[in-house]
């Protein structure tokens, strides 16, 4: 008896990936609301089964990142952490990097 291969590539996860957009100003007091939002995203995709591994976080669209934007990428990896999860920042601006550098909040290489 044998068994034909089955089409497509084994073992891959073809699923969207989960996206949290942060645009704007971002100030001290937006730190709890974006962490709640990732909270939600992270719950939903859990209750469907979902569990990402990671969360891309788009911060491409952060106005005069901060010290206030440095908070916020700290507040967000904790709650990923909640969740077993991790963020990764996309299109991030030099000056919050080298921020997250200062900081010791940068991701590794």
């Amino acid at each position: 008896m044998s068994s034909g291969r089955r089409a497509g590539l084994p073992d891959v996860d073809v699923t969207e990936p989960l996206v949290l957009v942060v645009t704007g100003p971002v100030g001290r007091a937006d730190v709890p609301r974006l962490c709640e939002e990732l909270r939600r995203l992270l719950h939903s995709a859990g209750a469907s089964g979902r569990a990402p591994a990671a969360v891309d976080c788009d911060v491409g669209g952060l106005v005069r990142p901060g010290l206030a934007a440095v908070e916020a990428v700290a507040g967000l990896r904790l709650t990923a952490l909640r969740y077993g999860s991790r963020i990764r920042l996309r299109n991030a601006a030099p000056e919050l990097t080298e921020l997250l550098v200062l900081t010791g909040l940068a991701e590794p290489p």
